[in-house]
């Protein structure tokens, strides 16, 4: 099913006007999860929105207003009061944007939150206005330590963005072999996992969607990526979040703000990122068709090519449970597929 831009926005604006969002929230969810279509990482796009829905259904409506616990004038630690991480992120980014502009540096933590959405989303804000961050993010136990095949970790993404004369030098991973929004997807829509990338309760390989959400993942990188993980975990933790919390709930949130202009000519540093992802680009291929490419290249393409042709493409089982979500009519789609 494919649908314009505009009207796709409108769906996932409506759907979470429906679960009680203002119109403010609602645009900057709907958003959010717009870019993620928008940059081909459909398992965090307007399916997310269902995920949204079942997650604010499950709390019994515990959500609290988003409160600062703690500042200084390079620091602040926020409740998220149990709101969704795209709201609680967008507040702990702008808050960062604004301390660096005096003090050159911000440290913004963020605990009681769930389903931040893509660091990089935030790394773009940050880079924009001409800074560096770092920015990690932990969760509840459902993947797998190296060498284990009990959940131990969250997901437990981190990314680290610079700006540049042209496009930001971004890098967004999960340290998880597969992400939640991926397993959840694959699960609405009836489809395997790729094998050996989870375990069923019983420590077993499984390829159901089902069996790993009950099981664990496995983690990213051997051990290399299990260390990286368990630091996640640990910066989380530094935000006040627990470090176990159980079920989809009080996730860390940790982000790190630098202004180039601390250590060197900021303008000067620009440029010379620019001049390096240039020198990277130019590194001799191992495969003549396949050049090397920068992060986030592939990511920002993507998006450019689906801003022109001015659509998004959606399972129709998702297309038609957002429907249902909302609760109003849509505009016909632009075309069916």
């Amino acid at each position: 099913m494919k649908l314009s831009i505009d009207d796709a926005r409108g769906l996932a604006h409506a759907c979470m006007a429906t679960l009680g969002h203002t119109d403010g929230e609602a645009a900057i969810i709907a958003d959010h999860l717009i870019d993620c279509e928008l940059r081909g990482l459909s398992f965090g796009g307007l399916a997310r929105a269902l995920s949204v829905a079942e997650r604010i259904k499950q709390s019994d409506g515990e959500r609290r207003p988003i409160t600062l616990l703690r500042e200084t004038p390079v620091s602040a630690t926020l409740d998220g009061g149990d709101q969704a991480g795209y709201l609680v992120a967008r507040r702990a980014t702008e808050i960062a944007i604004e301390k660096v502009k005096s003090s050159g540096i911000a440290v913004v933590g963020a605990n009681q939150t769930w389903y931040t959405g893509m660091f990089s989303y935030y790394l773009e804000m940050i880079t924009a206005a001409g800074y560096a961050g770092m920015i990690a993010g932990s969760g509840g136990h459902i993947v797998a330590p190296a060498g284990g095949s009990e959940a131990r970790y969250g997901t437990n993404p981190i990314a680290f963005g610079f700006p540049s004369a042209g496009e930001p030098v971004i890098w967004d991973i999960g340290t998880s072999d597969v992400m939640l929004g991926e397993v959840l997807l694959k699960m609405r829509l009836g489809q395997p996992l790729t094998a050996g990338q989870a375990y069923d309760a019983d420590g077993r390989p499984t390829t159901d969607p089902a069996a790993a959400l009950g099981g664990a993942f496995k983690v990213w990188g051997g051990h290399k990526g299990s260390g990286l993980a368990m630091v996640v975990q640990l910066l989380g933790m530094m935000c006040g979040a627990a470090a176990a919390p159980e079920g989809l709930r009080d996730c860390g949130f940790f982000l790190l703000v630098v202004d180039p202009g601390l250590l060197t000519s900021g303008c000067d540093y620009r440029q010379r990122v620019s001049a390096y992802a240039a020198t990277l680009r130019a590194t001799r291929p191992l495969d003549a068709s396949r050049p090397v490419r920068v992060p986030f290249e592939r990511s920002s393409a993507e998006r450019r090519r689906r801003l022109e042709e001015g659509v998004i493409e959606i399972p129709e089982q998702v297309y038609q449970a957002l429907l249902a979500l909302s609760g109003h009519a849509q505009p016909a789609p632009a075309t069916q597929s």
